[in-house]
């Protein structure tokens, strides 16, 4: 997050991961963070990720997992500057992690900053969407798909902001 900060890409968590800091029992896999689309910045962005040992995502299947990745920076900057995807996601597969980065998609990552929660996770600084935006979010997804932890996810977060 630090990286993407210091683009002037301000980062905000989404997805499962910020539903378990808000207490979810709900497993998940990965990192998403939406940002602002990075613009001409495509290529600093690749070289942030793969300098960190990550390489972008060029496969999924129809779980979502990725099955294929491009190991080669350039080729990956010009496969996100020419397809101009809503979203990208990379793999480190010795850390066995993904980070996926959704481009001011689906909601303006500036709007959900004004509103997002400062928390602190083993000494970094994230920000959080809050749990209004998080429900807004899952709600939009439900509507795009049909994964089968956004009903559970998103009686999760009503529960939570009514408690």
């Amino acid at each position: 997050a630090g990286g993407l900060r210091a683009m002037g890409l301000e980062p905000v968590l989404v997805g499962g991961m910020a539903l378990v800091l808000l207490g979810s029992r709900r497993v998940t896999r990965d990192f998403d963070f939406v940002i602002p689309h990075p613009g001409d910045r495509v290529s600093a962005l690749v070289d942030l990720f793969y300098d960190r040992g990550f390489d972008l995502a060029s496969q999924v299947d129809d779980a979502g997992d990725i099955v294929a990745t491009i190991d080669n920076r350039r080729v990956a900057g010009t496969r996100l500057t020419l397809d101009a995807p809503a979203s990208a996601y990379f793999w480190h597969s010795a850390k066995r992690l993904r980070i996926d980065l959704l481009f001011d998609f689906p909601v303006p990552a500036a709007e959900l900053a004004a509103s997002a929660v400062k928390t602190t996770i083993r000494g970094r600084v994230l920000n959080v969407a809050s749990a209004a935006d998080l429900l807004r979010l899952k709600e939009i997804a439900a509507t795009r798909r049909s994964a089968a932890g956004d009903a559970q996810d998103i009686e999760f977060l009503k529960a939570h902001l009514q408690g």
